[in-house]
């Protein structure tokens, strides 16, 4: 399918943002006090859009689920005191309807709700008629198209000023990150819609303060436009996400020691070297885990077959194997007799691995 968008420049009131874009403020809005005293932390270190989070979408319940609109007035003295625009998630109608009332600069759509086009629909159909920078997040689980599809509904209610979010995705393996990058999927965002906004979110893909500058710069490399990161005035005592929050301060020292290079915001980006071999170093690593969790289940299989007496090479099902990828092959537009020779190589290493296993058990005797 083809992926259009009609869209104008990522640009707020007499502001044009220049790459990087940097949107920081805290996971949460806690009190009137905290939100005003890191805005203007942040205002002094030169940051022009405040986000905080007002209606906080948790996983259990119990948890802390934002101020709600008794909010919404502490960001809107955050505008009137320090300049600054205000930015916030909504998930409902009536989340729009109040930011608007409030006089927010930008919205953006959380992950829980792209994940549901019905909800996304709501949010498009409330937004119909208001010209106002929107940002959407990337689904919980990788899905392109379900993201692409989000963007499509806000951008047929008329939003032009829209740009995504890549905060990683939900995985059941246990990685470094909190949320995954699969970095291969923002890429093969921007490769469809070159003059989309591409905005990285380090703190929910990190989820620790320290690992922070790590992907901010990764972001940086693969030529996307800007961060939000979560900026807090305290962040050991924050009511939610407190590790993967940094203060103004460590904020700065970040943004300070990131290297930029590129192209501005809206731009076509210009694909140099080494940006490519950075997409291949980033796939490779991706290969390489998934191999290690295909290896970790031959020794699942390994131990099964020692345990109901089953002999470790199965013939019939290694032919199916190597058909079956031979015409995956042709469908992925890959020479057969590579992909033949690869998954050789792996069936050997399986075959070793059950092996270790079955001698493994049987010493055990």
């Amino acid at each position: 399918m083809e992926n259009k968008l009609d869209l104008l420049p990522l640009e707020l009131p007499g502001y044009k943002l220049e790459r990087p874009m940097l949107i920081a403020g805290p996971c949460s809005a806690e009190t009137e006090e905290q939100v005003l005293t890191t805005a203007k932390q942040l205002a002094a270190q030169g940051v022009k859009i405040f986000r905080s989070g007002i209606w906080k979408p948790r996983t259990r319940p119990g948890a802390f689920e934002g101020v709600g609109t008794v909010g919404l007035p502490w960001l809107k003295k955050v505008k009137e005191e320090t300049g600054m625009f205000i930015s916030i998630e909504v998930a409902t109608a009536h989340h729009v309807y109040e930011a608007l009332k409030f006089g927010v600069d930008m919205l953006w759509v959380g992950a829980r709700t792209t994940a549901n086009p019905f909800a996304v629909q709501e949010v498009a159909d409330a937004l119909a008629g208001v010209d106002i920078p929107v940002l959407v997040k990337n689904p919980v689980n990788p899905d392109l198209e379900l993201w692409i599809g989000a963007m499509e509904r806000i951008n047929q209610a008329g939003i032009k000023r829209l740009g995504a979010i890549h905060r990683g995705f939900s995985t059941y393996d246990k990685t470094k990150y909190r949320n995954n990058p699969e970095w291969q999927i923002p890429i093969e965002l921007r490769r469809r819609i070159p003059n989309l906004p591409i905005i990285t979110d380090p703190s929910h893909i990190s989820g620790k303060s320290e690992m922070i500058a790590e992907v901010s710069q990764e972001a940086m490399d693969l030529n996307f436009d800007g961060l939000i990161i979560e900026s807090h005035m305290c962040p050991e005592k924050a009511w939610s996400d407190a590790s993967q929050q940094v203060t103004p301060d460590h904020l700065k020292l970040i943004m300070d020691d990131l290297v930029v290079r590129q192209s501005a915001i809206g731009e076509k980006p210009r694909v140099t070297l080494d940006e490519l071999r950075k997409k291949i170093d980033l796939l490779d690593q991706q290969l390489l885990e998934t191999l290690s969790s295909r290896m970790k289940i031959s020794e699942a299989i390994g131990k099964y077959k020692y345990d109901n007496n089953i002999t470790i090479l199965q013939t019939r099902r290694y032919d199916e194997i190597m058909n079956k990828r031979r015409n995956q092959a042709d469908e992925n537009k890959l020479n057969p007799e590579f992909v033949v020779k690869v998954f050789e190589h792996i069936h050997e290493e399986s075959i070793n691995r059950q092996n270790i296993v079955m001698n493994k058990e049987l010493a055990k005797k």
